[in-house]
């Protein structure tokens, strides 16, 4: 059915619930999206910009409205618009965590192997969150670079430093060495690679997307909540995983086949992720608020300055 006035920014699923954010992550970390040629992803956001300008070309339906925002919002950003590198998407979490993941719970025994794979998780995890950042704060090259190096450094010191100490510790122990080192290091690399909000603060708006000032106390509640989402990503599949191969390889079976150890904690830990990833991305509203009373003093009074008692909540994007 063709449609007319139909407004393409509308969200599907109520984002104010759990619910309603779960479906809307799952559509757009729908890993398929990865798939698609950068050609096909234009198409999608010529007809969203289309739509937006009241254009819609004859003969268009809302089911390919709302695919193509779907497409849109999997792979362009949301603050300028840009078409988003393909590794640093949300849609790739699923296929490059998968196997960045399965090579780290595979491989955790040797210190050359943990130092690869941390190596390999950070430079992705860097990827992913520059990405994903609020691109009204902009970062210098510099910035990226002591991000990088200060998150992988992190991973390193605390993989190597828990690999030598659970050398003696039951086995099982050494298998959460790997989700011990990429927690420890989300808590570093996700602030790093995001410190221009964190020294001069997020931009943040009145319900109606009018600018109001940029707050420090607004970008450390948007940064705490995406580190929080993205450990909480890695969790179950890095924590239950090595339980159930512990278990596994007790069987005959799975001792004759050590060569398929590897692909099939890969296989597994996408199953993992295709939930995990909207999930985690669910937890908090993507567009984050904050009571104008908790703000900084300067940026409240500038608000009570200009609008009184009209504006009580402030609206950032906190990013992924």
């Amino acid at each position: 059915m063709a449609v007319s006035g139909f407004d393409i920014d509308v969200p599907r699923w109520d984002q104010s619930t759990f619910m309603g954010r779960l479906k809307h992550f799952a559509n757009i970390t729908d890993w398929r999206t990865a798939l698609l040629p950068d050609s096909r992803l234009d198409e999608a956001k010529a007809l969203v910009e289309s739509c937006r300008a009241g254009s819609v070309p004859p003969g268009t339906t809302e089911e390919q409205l709302h695919y193509a925002k779907k497409l849109y919002d999997s792979a362009f950003h949301p603050d300028t618009g840009d078409r988003m590198n393909l590794i640093g998407r949300m849609s790739f979490q699923v296929p490059g965590g998968m196997a960045i993941t399965g090579g780290m719970l595979q491989f955790y025994r040797t210190v050359p192997a943990v130092v690869f794979w941390q190596w390999v998780n950070q430079s992705f995890n860097a990827l992913v969150n520059y990405t994903n950042r609020n691109a009204a704060s902009p970062i210098t090259p510099n910035q990226i670079g002591v991000a990088y190096l200060t998150a992988t450094s992190t991973a390193l010191a605390t993989a190597v430093g828990l690999n030598f100490y659970t050398k003696r510790a039951p086995p099982l122990v050494a298998r959460w060495v790997p989700f011990a080192a990429v927690a420890s290091a989300n808590c570093v690399n996700i602030p790093m690679m995001r410190q221009q909000e964190l020294l001069n603060g997020i931009a943040v708006t009145d319900e109606n997307g009018n600018k109001l000032g940029h707050s420090k106390k607004a970008a450390v509640k948007g940064i705490t909540q995406v580190v929080i989402s993205r450990i909480t990503m890695a969790a179950p599949g890095m924590i239950i995983l090595p339980v159930i191969m512990q278990r596994l390889e007790k069987f005959k079976f799975m001792q004759r086949i050590t060569f398929f150890h590897g692909p099939l904690q890969v296989i597994m830990v996408g199953a993992f992720l295709v939930f995990m990833v909207p999930a985690a991305c669910s937890l908090f509203p993507q567009q984050c608020s904050m009571a104008v009373s908790k703000l900084e003093p300067e940026l409240r009074e500038s608000i009570l300055c200009h609008y009184g008692d009209s504006v009580q909540y402030v609206y950032f994007n906190k990013g992924l």
